[in-house]
């Protein structure tokens, strides 16, 4: 966006910067900022500058907040997300592998050939599509409390990272995080 005669004459500091997937977008004046606002492009979480902060800032954190309660509500608190999906995929590499000794079974008919089966990694793909169905599950019911997940939404297919990153978002302790690494690590050893 260029500055332009109409941002001068909003009589309004026209220096605002916004981030937008993780570039720097402006300058804009502030009723540009309001209608990306009321657009729904731009909400909590998002952050933005002008030549008066001294680093960039949160919008929930700016004179724009008022815009913000306007359109939609803030996202909802880590206590009251339901972390139902994520205590299942921080369990999901023992649930896994149960399921791949189970699957084995069913095609193989009998139990040595199931463990021999699990054992050689032939049933890896179970316990993957398992924990990145699950990532993606609960980015979903994160985006629908109203979080921006675009900062980590990349990153549901690879377990640990999404759930560190979403314990930090949330301002959550890192517990699922942590049972995850465990289970994994148990995992591997049996």
């Amino acid at each position: 966006m260029e500055q332009t005669t109409e941002n001068i004459q909003d009589g309004i500091n026209t220096n605002w910067f916004y981030e937008e997937r993780g570039e720097r977008k402006g300058p804009a004046s502030e009723s540009e900022i309001v209608r990306l606002i009321e657009q729904g492009k731009l909400s909590y979480g998002a952050s933005v500058w002008k030549k008066d902060y001294p680093e960039w800032m949160k919008v929930e954190n700016t004179e724009l907040k008022s815009y913000l309660f306007n359109t939609t509500p803030p996202p909802l608190t880590g206590d009251h997300v339901n972390n139902t999906i994520v205590w299942i995929l921080a369990f999901a590499p023992l649930i896994g592998l149960m399921l791949e000794y189970f699957v084995a079974g069913a095609v193989t008919g009998n139990q040595f050939d199931a463990q021999v089966g699990v054992s050689n990694g032939g049933y890896w793909f179970i316990t993957l599509g398992l924990n990145i169905a699950l990532g993606y599950f609960d980015e979903n019911r994160l985006r629908k409390a109203g979080h921006d997940t675009s900062k980590f939404k990349g990153f549901a297919w690879l377990v640990p990272v999404y759930l560190f990153q979403r314990a930090k978002a949330l301002k959550q302790n890192y517990a699922y995080f942590v049972v995850w690494i465990i289970c994994f690590i148990v995992m591997l050893s049996a």
